[in-house]
């Protein structure tokens, strides 16, 4: 199939995945100020990007499947006027239970991305899916990791409020670009709703490459979100006495690590995509031995934290790969598969963070991410193709 994705598109394609994604990120860093503003403690603000990452997980579910059912770009620019009235909710909350409830309808409407990665997919030809996926998911990354860096900077001067006015700022433009470039692209799906979402059900018990790459981005995922919830409370700590602004700078680093992996997309369309993944899950593992030993030492976080993101990147994109394999039909149904459980293990790992951080602080910390990432290497070692 010749590609109907051209070097323009593509890059608004990653554009809009990294920009819209970041609204779930950008609460990290700002979490210490968060908490002081409200007068609560760490462990009990550790649950906004939690809930963000379950209202993502519910938006994957409910939403993302849409676009197998209706127009892509009615689809995408319907959903900006939701995200941009929650990113205000959250700059206009008056309490914790007011921005936790904002904080959940952000990421219940910031799932653009997933209706990108696989429109990408169908685009592109079949050789080059690959890099498609893989130039999407980088912008995705990106994202995530420098949101903590803007907002953390942001957050630092003007206080935690202007980062979600800003990131709602951001959304408006970006509905217009899209609305001025973005191709309009025809449903495949033509039976009911309910049928739509019973449907999901089918891939997950039909597709067994599906089902372990799925458990695979969990577990993860679950890594990644250990890592960078409670990275701002160990900067906090007497042992680095830093801020949100430093926490937010560990974006960059992350940022290298995602753009290292931006070559695993194309080793993907043509290399041994099972070896690719234990590799990448060993990275993660001896990321996670390095950051385990850096409580107290700035170098070791920043060379832990860039192979920690290559490894995890290197995972997702290897998975999402595998999984749009022959560009099928239902790439929709099956990217919410496959993203549900990756946000589901995010929300885990974030929620298993604001425990052992509290009762075990940063050595507690590195053993739970070093056991998530073990487990992802036992699952693959065992259910493999």
């Amino acid at each position: 199939m010749e590609s109907k994705l051209s070097k323009g598109l593509l890059l608004l394609m990653a554009i809009t995945t990294g920009m819209v994604v970041a609204n779930n990120y950008y609460n990290q860093p700002l979490l210490g100020e968060m908490a002081r503003e409200f007068g609560v403690s760490q462990s009990m603000i550790s649950s906004v990007p939690m809930l963000t990452q379950i209202g993502y997980a519910i938006g994957l579910l409910l939403i993302v499947p849409l676009g197998d059912m209706f127009k892509r770009k009615k689809l995408i620019l319907t959903d900006f006027f939701f995200i941009i009235a929650a990113m205000l909710a959250a700059a206009w909350s008056t309490s914790p239970f007011v921005l936790k409830v904002s904080s959940f309808f952000i990421g219940l409407t910031s799932v653009i991305p997933q209706v990108m990665v696989p429109m990408a997919a169908q685009l592109a030809s079949e050789k080059e899916r690959g890099k498609a996926i893989g130039t999407v998911m980088t912008g995705m990354f990106i994202g995530i990791l420098g949101s903590r860096t803007l907002s953390g900077v942001i957050g630092e001067y003007w206080g935690w409020r202007t980062v979600f006015f800003m990131g709602a700022g951001l959304m408006g433009v970006l509905w217009a670009l899209l609305k001025w470039k973005l191709p309009e692209i025809s449903p495949d799906f033509k039976g009911t709703y309910k049928q739509l979402l019973q449907s999901i059900l089918e891939q997950f018990k039909s597709k067994p490459k599906l089902r372990i790459s799925a458990l695979r981005g969990g577990l993860d995922f679950a890594c990644f979100s250990i890592f960078w919830t409670t990275l701002v409370f160990l900067l906090e700590s007497p042992a680095f006495d830093m801020g949100s602004e430093e926490a937010g700078e560990f974006g960059f680093v992350g940022i290298a690590g995602a753009a290292m992996a931006s070559v695993v997309g194309r080793l993907a369309d043509r290399g041994n995509k099972n070896s690719i993944i234990t590799v990448a899950i060993l990275i993660i593992m001896a990321s996670w031995g390095v950051l385990g030993l850096s409580s107290n030492n700035i170098l070791g976080l920043v060379i832990g934290a860039l192979f920690l993101d290559l490894g995890i990147q290197s995972v997702h994109i290897t998975n999402q790969t595998i999984i749009f394999e022959g560009n099928p039909p239902e790439r929709n149904r099956i990217n919410t598969v496959y993203m549900v459980m990756y946000f589901t293990g995010g929300a885990l790992g974030t929620f298993i963070a604001g425990l052992v951080w509290h009762y075990f602080q940063w050595r507690g910390v590195a053993i739970a991410g070093f056991s998530f990432a073990f487990l992802t290497l036992i699952a693959h070692l065992v259910w493999k193709d």
